[in-house]
């Protein structure tokens, strides 16, 4: 059979969730899949929680199906309704519409009450008065079994009884729980008689003063999906342990659906943490500016820095979905943003630590329009006007007193090529008497070398941006390496994984200049400064004080940091 010349893409090989759904679907288990993605509204959501939304949003977009958002809203003395607010931005800015399918698991306070009465009615669940001390003892450990409760054979009657009075705020906090009635000898720590609903007498962001019980995540989690119509209930691999619980508890209670909870491994990245706990540390303790700084993590940090909803996408799908915990080098999120601000970024020129230029034989009183591209590589994007004056600003980095052999830029008698502009040479230098720095360099421009090109054919190796110190407007600049020195800061159990904060991930300059076609660029906006890397201007700009946040570099800098 002849080969056909039609290259044919071979398709991605599914991952094991979305096989498992295939098959479902193929075998008329389901019709359609129905997922959702589930947050507490506790804190923002962070990267690996992007990983979560991509796999549920992404399966219900790929079968024509939906994905609800369900707030598990059940702890009201850390949740507030900022949170819940920010979580929702951040799933419609990834790219996701939850369309109608928008709940809580506030909602089901109701069912969940009722459910939890036809659990003692059944003789499934008591009400114990252990306090969390004695709960601990009795409960046993991995080696050896629990002991019953002393309160575990109340009568039907005292249960139903004492659980009223929970809800009707009669008992103090603490003082009684509900307690599901397994097996106190099971292997699975999660099934000896797990407590169910606690007193907490304190207002629900959404229900008020309404209740002052509240159930606790694994029988809510489980209920909420059955109340729903979940089909596939995906979750990371630590509630593993916890899905005989899931199943349980809809087995008893003969829900009218019943998901099947599926595990995959979290997102584990190096050189941060994945804790939200630790993440509302650093906020509450002023290690960052809040849960927007873009040195942390989270999805509103990441776009503050400038990072964009596909980067994020295109970084989830190129780590898979996998069964087994590893971890994913930092470069391999930093290259996806690279690869799509490379493609969409307009090229642009901001010198980060200006040098003055005096070229002495360009006319004082000039100003000269260059025409520089926007995009090397797109010409549909087009070109800018870059006015050119006597005086300009460049890189000091670009200029040594006593340059090695192999420093192509300026130097005494060197000669460069500014971007789009003229050759020019070096001629003099001035230096500061007191510090010995470097206060301006005296050049000569060669008026025949326009856009770059020399008549005589003659080559410089070099190349160097610029921008007019007339028409530059002033910036402030943020530069963000990471936020640990270490790649994993939770290795060493016996050390805080705040002493591993890394001193120089923020690096502030006050004196940038960029080019004026800069002035005015609204919050978000992203360019690539030539030869420095990707920015992203920030929220906080304003149109008298422009702020860039360097996004990432053009390359990996930090293996040559190591």
């Amino acid at each position: 059979m002849a080969t056909s010349e039609t290259e044919i893409k071979a398709e991605k090989p599914l991952d094991f969730i979305r096989q498992i759904i295939r098959d479902d679907l193929a075998s008329g288990k389901h019709k359609t899949p129905v997922t959702r993605f589930p947050p507490e509204p506790n804190g923002f959501l962070h990267i690996g929680h992007a990983k979560s939304i991509c796999l549920n949003f992404g399966i219900a977009l790929e079968n024509n199906a939906s994905c609800n958002l369900r707030f598990d809203d059940t702890n009201p003395s850390k949740e507030e309704t900022e949170y819940v607010e920010s979580i929702k931005n951040d799933v419609k800015w990834l790219g996701y519409d939850w369309g109608d399918n928008l709940f809580f698991s506030s909602d089901y306070f109701d069912n969940l009450y009722d459910y939890a009465v036809e659990l003692i009615r059944m003789g499934k669940a008591y009400v114990c008065c252990l306090d969390a001390e004695e709960m601990r003892e009795y409960r046993g450990t991995l080696t050896e079994a629990g002991k019953e409760s002393p309160y575990r054979n109340r009568s039907v009657e005292e249960n139903i009884d004492l659980f009223n009075r929970m809800k009707n705020g009669e008992l103090a906090e603490g003082s009684h729980v509900l307690r599901a009635k397994i097996d106190m000898a099971s292997p699975n720590l999660n099934m000896r008689d797990p407590v169910i609903y606690r007193i907490m007498k304190v207002d629900h962001h959404r229900t008020g003063s309404k209740w002052c019980i509240y159930p606790m995540y694994d029988y809510t989690h489980c209920i909420s999906d059955a109340l729903e119509n979940i089909t596939h209930s995906l979750c990371t691999l630590e509630f593993e342990d916890h899905r005989p619980l899931y199943d349980w508890f809809l087995d008893v209670l003969k829900t009218p659906a019943h998901p099947r909870q599926i595990e995959f491994a979290r997102l584990n990245l190096s050189y941060t943490v994945m804790s939200k706990r630790k993440l509302m540390q650093l906020v509450s303790e002023n290690l960052v500016s809040g849960w927007d700084d873009p040195r942390m993590l989270t999805i509103s940090g990441l776009r503050r820095r400038g990072y964009t909803p596909a980067s994020i996408r295109n970084f989830c799908d190129e780590i898979g979905i996998g069964k087994r915990e590893s971890w994913i080098d930092m470069g391999v999120l930093e290259n996806s943003i690279r690869n799509d601000l490379n493609e969409i970024a307009p090229r642009v020129m901001g010198v980060l630590d200006p040098l003055k230029v005096i070229i002495t034989n360009y006319p004082e009183e000039q100003t000269e329009e260059i025409e520089g591209k926007n995009h090397p590589q797109k010409p549909e994007m087009g070109t800018r006007k870059l006015p050119f004056t006597r005086e300009i600003y460049v890189e000091r980095s670009d200029f040594m007193e006593e340059p090695p052999k192999k420093f192509f830029r300026l130097g005494p008698g060197r000669e460069v090529r500014l971007r789009y502009a003229y050759f020019i040479t070096c001629t003099d230098f001035v230096k500061d008497e007191t510090t010995g720095e470097i206060t301006e360099i005296h050049c000569t421009y060669d008026p025949e070398t326009y856009g770059g090109n020399a008549p005589d054919g003659r080559k410089v190796k070099g190349t160097i941006h610029w921008v007019s110190a007339v028409h530059g407007v002033p910036a402030r600049i943020h530069l963000y390496d990471r936020l640990f020195n270490i790649e994993n800061p939770d290795a060493d159990k016996d050390v805080n994984f705040k002493e591993h904060l890394n001193p120089d991930s923020l690096t502030t300059l006050t004196h940038s200049v960029v080019e004026p076609s800069l002035a005015g660029s609204a919050p978000g906006t992203r360019v690539q400064f030539e030869r420095q890397g990707y920015f992203c201007v920030d929220k906080d700009s304003t149109d008298e004080s422009l702020i860039f946040n360097r996004t990432v570099g053009l390359r990996d800098s930090w293996k040559k940091k190591k």
